[in-house]
């Protein structure tokens, strides 16, 4: 898996569903840059089991997120009717009805395969196309982007394992504070904590405290 952390997180165009139905052709994060930090987040597989359960649990937090200006966006393989046909589904049938921000519909598997979280056999074509020898889907990536649009965070599931959601808010809340008070946030920070400056005198002050 490669590392993204401090570098410009990878640009892209694709077809998505937007507002619980609505399909657009050309989403992009760009529109976030200079406004919002942006969370996406990719998931395996539309109508699976684990899935369902991480894109209700962001709808559940969304207003946590929209409070700290931060854009939900989730992203995998399928294509952009698949997720409009899980998107009528009710969530008793295993479906993601009521999930209203954007998931992104990445057919081509160049987005997860940026994003270095792509699964299985691939290579590249004399032409650049992507061919694949198996199915392609993508590990459960998230990837933490501030409004520079620099990625500053990231964690990758396989594919067994559900995230947490109220850890990606930590990390929202850590990101937030240093940025407002230039210190740095320490093991097991949580939001209305005090931080420490970044030198031995910080560290040593800090302990002695805590």
């Amino acid at each position: 898996m490669g590392v993204l952390v401090g570098k410009k997180a990878p640009s892209f165009s694709a077809p998505a569903v937007i507002n619980g139905g609505e399909v657009v052709e050309n989403f992009s994060l760009d529109q976030f840059i200079g406004k919002n930090e942006v969370i996406l987040f990719f998931y395996p597989k539309d109508f699976t089991f684990v899935c369902p359960s991480e894109l209700h649990a962001f709808q559940s937090k969304l207003d946590e997120f929209e409070k700290r200006g931060v854009k939900i966006v989730a992203c995998s393989t399928d294509t952009e009717e698949s997720h409009w046909g899980w998107l009528q589904m009710s969530k008793n049938d295993g479906g993601i009805k009521g999930v209203t921000y954007p998931i992104i519909a990445d057919t081509n598997k160049t987005i997860a395969d940026a994003y270095d979280v792509l699964l299985g056999e691939y290579d590249y074509d004399m032409d650049g196309r992507l061919v694949a020898s198996d199915t392609m889907i993508a590990y459960r990536g998230l990837f933490l982007i501030d409004k520079a649009g620099v990625v500053r965070h990231q964690i990758v599931n396989d594919l067994p394992l559900g995230r947490n959601v109220d850890e990606a808010i930590r990390m929202v809340d850590a990101l937030q504070f240093t940025e407002e008070h230039g210190e740095v946030c320490p093991a097991n920070w949580q939001s209305g904590e005090s931080g420490m400056t970044a030198s031995h005198k910080g560290v040593a002050d800090y302990l002695a405290k805590n």
